[in-house]
């Protein structure tokens, strides 16, 4: 069965001015990886509605959030080459290429829509089956690697006729 890479990004907030904070991953071995980002010093832009979404704090990021060209060589060495899906593509794409903008790295690998693998019925159950995936896993939603595999997981579930 095809087992579709994914991706997820949690960022500072929602719009222009947004940037990546998190981001998240689960390959097609389902081997998942994470990294926080520190923020640039033009990355002004701290939204407290998502703050209350992601919960991660800003301090943290400056702490511990890896630099903008590290994070972009990492998600190159990880998913170079493939196609990677995401459910909230427009988004994503945009933070990405924020990130590979500012890190000067030419991004190495392709993003799509994960909804764009699946039929008009699969569609219509995506919310019901992600639930349903979210209330058997108790994974901790809104960080990265957990809605990365939330996703897949829900792809999956789908696929198989859950």
């Amino acid at each position: 069965m095809f087992i579709p890479a994914v991706i997820d990004i949690e960022a500072s907030g929602f719009g222009r001015g947004s940037y990546p904070i998190e981001i998240g991953y689960i390959d097609t071995e389902q081997v998942s990886g994470c990294s926080l980002i520190k923020p640039l010093e033009n990355w002004t832009n701290w939204c407290a509605d998502a703050y209350r979404i992601h919960r991660i704090e800003r301090e943290l990021l400056y702490r511990v959030g890896k630099p903008v060209e590290e994070v972009a060589l990492w998600l190159n060495e990880k998913l170079g080459g493939m196609t990677v899906y995401s459910d909230a593509w427009m988004n994503d794409m945009c933070w990405l290429g924020r990130l590979f903008d500012e890190a000067e790295v030419i991004q190495r690998f392709k993003l799509e829509s994960i909804l764009d693998l699946l039929t008009e019925d699969e569609r219509d159950r995506w919310a019901e089956v992600y639930q349903f995936i979210l209330e058997q896993t108790k994974l901790t939603r809104h960080r990265a690697s957990n809605d990365a595999r939330l996703i897949q997981q829900t792809f999956l579930a789908i696929k198989t006729c859950l």
